[in-house]
């Protein structure tokens, strides 16, 4: 990963702290919890309405972007989670129990293995379905996505990218996850074709390769807009209840 431009980082420092979206949930409502291991994981959680005798649950994990590294277990909540807390408020408002998980990283990278064990402790913590998993991320946490995608291919029922950037190797064995895959068309960060300079591609390619490896993802791109394209994304009527409608063929996966 090219290291960090600083424009990059006011632009995505900036977006981290800017106002939240308008909703009604409060950070304090998010738990804070952290991995087990040698190098726990800083991430915080909420269920969004009570489950019913033995009902298993949606898993929602959003990777943030660079602007909210650290260690503080907050900085990734930041920005109303750059938007994606709106998919809490629109859970609670359908009164659909749903797990949300953000964890935080270091470094502006998501090593996969950070991801997984996120992962594991939730499924210890919560009756979350394995088959429901979806992963979803903003800037950096997108790179995430696709990084964490490709090391665990069966693990995920869906992936929802934004601003994103990966390498074209690996694409082929992630092409039957659903993804839906949102970018600005003038992206002044991670250009929307070529990301840094064709090293690691930006989502337009990205969406050409899993298509003629014959997947199917969704792809929306918002004409005229530029990098900081989330709040807006996250609170498309349409993302919650497709992110839902997902389910795994093959649950079950260890994340190991």
């Amino acid at each position: 990963m090219p290291i960090s431009s600083p424009l990059r980082y006011l632009v995505l420092l900036v977006a981290g702290l800017m106002p939240p979206t308008a909703g009604a949930v409060e950070n304090a409502e998010l738990g804070k919890f952290w991995s087990e291991g040698a190098d726990p994981v800083p991430y915080r959680a909420i269920q969004t309405a009570a489950a019913r005798a033995g009902q298993h649950l949606p898993l929602i994990v959003f990777l943030h972007g660079d602007g909210q590294d650290g260690s503080d277990n907050e900085s990734q909540l930041a920005g109303y989670g750059n938007g994606s807390m709106q998919l809490i408020d629109q859970a609670r408002a359908a009164g659909t129990p749903l797990v949300y998980v953000a964890p935080q990283t270091t470094g502006g990278y998501w090593p996969p293995p950070r991801v997984a064990a996120v992962i594991r402790d939730v499924l210890r913590r919560w009756p979350v379905d394995p088959g429901r998993i979806v992963l979803t991320g903003i800037s950096d946490g997108g790179t995430g996505v696709w990084d964490t995608l490709k090391r665990y291919p069966r693990c995920f029922a869906a992936a929802v990218p934004m601003s994103g950037m990966t390498e074209p190797s690996g694409l082929r064995h992630i092409r039957k996850v659903p993804q839906w895959i949102f970018h600005g068309e003038k992206d002044d960060d991670t250009d929307v074709e070529w990301g840094y300079g064709g090293a690691q591609v930006g989502s337009r390619l990205v969406v050409r390769a899993l298509r003629a490896f014959g997947g199917k993802p969704v792809y929306t791109e918002y004409p005229g807009e530029r990098h900081v394209i989330w709040s807006r994304a996250y609170a498309a009527k349409e993302l919650l209840p497709w992110m839902l409608s997902q389910h795994q063929a093959r649950a079950g996966c260890r994340f190991e």
